[in-house]
């Protein structure tokens, strides 16, 4: 029996705590702050350790998705710990719509909390889809023009650290330095009601300048790429900790940012119009989603003229070049989960010079399976020396045989 739908009211805004899982660090702490600054109290849940996969499993089929697992884990592990009032609390996924982990773990949550003996206990879905109302939480233009910032600036410091962290002199030298500059950041917008474009660009000189400034000796390390479901590549729960294994293993990560799943979903939008825009309606949304497109592709820009500018870092690849690289591989009407992005990525990550790449998937994930496993080998024969492995990340999968596959993967890199 699923719980039914409970709304997140005005009152509630006052004096519940929201509690949302973290997917990466850096970004969801800067995403906290804003979402303070708009009056909501927020908790990002960073729980890490075996029993959280056990914890959800109590309350979910072992057959659902890996992430579902883990989230709904967090979350029943947060609620047990006695830390929040189950009636002063409320929780809030992430979720961009459509098929797949999309949308089913709305209801997957409210069973579970059914279950566990909360149906009291609101789930609000932050996405620009809309599917429900809730009276007291509103994602207007204001807060999502904030967000993009704190991606922004998340995918800037996510980068950088990948860069410098291989080849540092001073073993944490450069996490440290990202640290230091979430705190800058976070404390910076606690006092903004409205963030500075022109700050945050001397923002991106300043952090560049910072990172560049960190003592290391360059070696030739391989470089290896991480794509697949984006909670499991991004997130170190998810993915038992794939970057730090990369590093200890001797390689520079490669990551192709958050920014660039926002991009994917609003040229979803405009692609749509082109394929379904029968209607008026239909029209005048895919027209909305292209202001959307430029918008975040112009941010994108900034940064990578930034980073250019200032000549020591690599750069990213410029989204419009992603999509470009799709051409002949994959159709861009694909887009169940992370769809022709994650095909895209991997060219992406070719065509730079990346050879090896770790593609993540959920055990089980069908887009992963079709865009991901499935177009290795296209890939593969189309670009000579492409080395990529596909991982699947499971409640019953061992770390073990994770890393050996991976380290067989840079045996042969």
């Amino acid at each position: 029996m699923s719980q039914a739908y409970i709304p997140f009211t005005k009152e509630m805004k006052e004096n519940y705590t929201i509690l949302a899982p973290t997917m990466l660090p850096l970004h969801f702490r800067m995403v906290k702050q804003i979402m303070e600054n708009a009056g909501y109290r927020m908790e990002i849940l960073d729980d890490r350790g075996q029993e959280i996969a056990e914890l959800g499993l109590k309350y979910v089929h072992n057959d659902t998705c890996y992430p579902a697992i883990l989230v709904i884990g967090q979350f029943m592990k947060a609620l047990q710990s006695g830390k929040y009032d189950p009636h002063k609390t409320a929780l809030m996924l992430f979720q961009t719509g459509g098929g797949c982990r999309a949308s089913n773990y709305i209801a997957l949550l409210r069973k579970a909390l059914t279950n566990a003996g909360y149906p009291y206990i609101p789930v609000i879905p932050l996405g620009v889809a809309g599917y429900e109302k809730h009276e007291g939480f509103s994602l207007t233009v204001p807060l999502l023009h904030q967000l993009l910032y704190a991606v922004a600036y998340g995918d800037l410091l996510m980068s950088l650290v990948n860069q410098v962290k291989p080849y540092e002199n001073t073993k944490g030298q450069a996490e440290a330095l990202a640290e230091k500059w979430t705190d800058h950041l976070v404390a910076e917008m606690a006092g903004q009601k409205r963030l500075s474009y022109p700050i945050i660009k001397e923002n991106y000189t300043k952090i560049l300048n910072d990172f560049a400034g960190v003592p290391r000796t360059m070696r030739d390390a391989p470089k290896v790429g991480i794509v697949g479901e984006i909670y499991v590549k991004f997130s170190p729960l998810g993915n038992n900790d794939l970057e730090a294994f990369l590093v200890s293993e001797g390689a520079e990560v490669v990551m192709p940012g958050l920014l660039d799943f926002f991009m994917y979903c609003a040229y979803n939008g405009v692609m749509d119009g082109q394929f379904y825009g029968t209607t008026v309606k239909k029209r005048i949304t895919a027209k909305i989603w292209k202001v959307a497109f430029d918008f975040l592709q112009k941010k994108q820009r900034d940064m990578i003229e930034a980073i250019e500018k200032h000549g020591v870092f690599r750069p990213m690849t410029p989204f419009s070049h992603v999509i470009a690289l799709t051409e002949g591989f994959i159709g861009l009407g694909t887009k169940m989960g992370e769809g022709w992005l994650l095909s895209a990525e991997m060219l992406e990550l070719a065509d730079s010079g990346v050879k090896n790449i770790v593609c993540t998937q959920p055990f089980g994930c069908l887009p992963n399976h079709i865009c991901g496993k499935g177009m290795m080998k296209p890939i593969k024969e189309a670009i000579p020396g492409v080395n990529i492995v596909a991982i699947d990340y499971d409640a019953g999968a061992t770390a073990v045989n994770q890393e050996n596959r991976i380290k067989l993967m840079l045996a042969h890199s």
